[in-house]
């Protein structure tokens, strides 16, 4: 039943819909103890568009860049209304946030470790949606690595539509490590028992990105998309 309300507010807020994908999570014993009443969850993920992703090459763009903030703000506001939606249909729900405040206590404890409380890779790969690529990027066989995602933890069971995803499915692929600016990854695949830092150094990428932000785009940002370019899964342009 709750599957079925689900999907109706989804698709109530997904529009259009071939640009979003979404399932649904058990995350029971996954998440932090501040989440423990809310083991179920539903990632949710937008497209990147197409040509301004193309348009990466070297660098990052101010397209990219005013792209990338505007995605990540239509995915707050949709999860807050799908949240608000099931809040009312008796369905406790905690909307997280894409990004956190650089101004927040909770970003000044994620620089320790560039590491979030709620992963919303994580959630999505519990949902089946994809897996965790070489440069610890979440990949979709629709999209590929052109998507961002959000996540809507819920205190209600929901059944799980798809079959988790447990390991990498990139194969021998290694052009986003190759083409790496930072060099931060080192080749080998994720699985649900190899740990980031294990095959991705993030320390190496947030400071090569905020590099390639002030050099190329004038402002304190750390974002790339060089790797999210180049990963040819999902890709309609394959050149």
């Amino acid at each position: 039943m709750l599957n079925q309300i689900l999907h109706e507010i989804l698709e109530k807020y997904l529009i259009p819909s071939d640009e979003y994908i979404y399932g649904f999570a058990n995350m029971n014993g996954l998440l932090h103890k501040k989440y423990e009443d809310y083991p179920f969850g539903v990632s949710i993920g937008r497209k990147l568009d197409d040509n301004i992703v193309n348009g990466i090459k070297d660098a990052p763009t101010l397209e990219y860049f005013y792209h990338y903030e505007n995605i990540n703000k239509e995915l707050q506001a949709i999860s807050e209304k799908i949240s608000s939606d099931l809040n009312e249909a008796g369905v406790r729900a905690l909307a997280i946030k894409p990004t956190l405040s650089t101004n927040s206590g909770e970003f000044d404890q994620y620089l320790t470790t560039l590491r979030y409380e709620i992963s919303h890779k994580m959630v999505a790969t519990r949902a089946g949606l994809g897996w965790i690529g070489k440069t610890d990027l979440f990949i979709s066989p629709v999209f590929g690595a052109r998507l961002r995602l959000t996540s809507i933890l819920i205190n209600k069971e929901i059944k799980p539509e798809l079959k988790p995803v447990d390991k990498s499915k990139c194969g021998k692929c290694t052009v986003c490590v190759e083409k790496c600016p930072a060099k931060a990854a080192t080749g080998q695949r994720w699985d649900i028992n190899t740990d980031r830092d294990l095959f991705f150094n993030a320390f190496k990428c947030r400071e090569k990105c905020g590099e390639l932000c002030r050099i190329h785009l004038k402002v304190d940002r750390r974002i790339c998309g060089i790797c999210i370019a180049v990963c040819p899964v999902g890709r309609r342009d394959k050149s």
